[in-house]
């Protein structure tokens, strides 16, 4: 079953689920934009816990609890491909099923994601909101809601406009 797909401005932080999706680099140590906010919120322990799990290549995901994070049981964090051109699609594709897969290990039934990629690793953000809403609606997972959740009012604009195109 597909999930339930929504957007949502803000900080992926403050939003109850049970898992939050961190856009991670392959080491899964902490670093700028959401990667660093999720691991500044889940505290010192999550940094141990990623160390346990590394590497992860790109184009897949691994689950750690939340620790400190008040808003969510599991961090999935998945690592997206560096942008170098459209044959990056499928790896970005991968990027969205594979955390899924993780929160279906756990139970999970609402998880929130970042736009995986645009930050640092250079995805343009209008291919990344089409790669991610085809990936999202074409899953079969046991997650009920996916929520998207954008910093930036022009990524939320973007996921709005490719979530009603059907």
């Amino acid at each position: 079953m597909s999930p339930a797909i929504s957007v949502v401005r803000g900080d992926i932080t403050t939003i109850e689920v049970d898992a939050v999706v961190t856009a991670g680099n392959s080491r899964l140590v902490g670093g700028s934009g959401v990667n660093g906010a999720v691991h500044a919120a889940a505290g010192p322990r999550l940094l141990e816990a990623s160390r346990a799990v590394a590497p992860c290549p790109a184009g897949s995901a691994v689950i750690t609890p939340a620790f400190s994070m008040r808003t969510a049981h599991w961090v999935i964090h998945a690592v997206g491909p560096q942008y170098s051109g459209p044959q990056d699609e499928a790896v970005l594709a991968a990027t969205y099923l594979a955390a899924l897969a993780r929160a279906d290990e756990v139970g999970a039934r609402s998880v929130a994601f970042p736009s995986i990629s645009t930050g640092v690793y250079g995805y343009p953000e209008d291919e990344a909101a089409r790669v991610s809403v085809a990936a999202l609606r074409a899953a079969t997972t046991q997650v009920e809601t996916v929520l998207l959740v954008a910093f930036s009012g022009r990524m939320a604009q973007l996921w709005e406009w490719e979530l009603g195109r059907s």
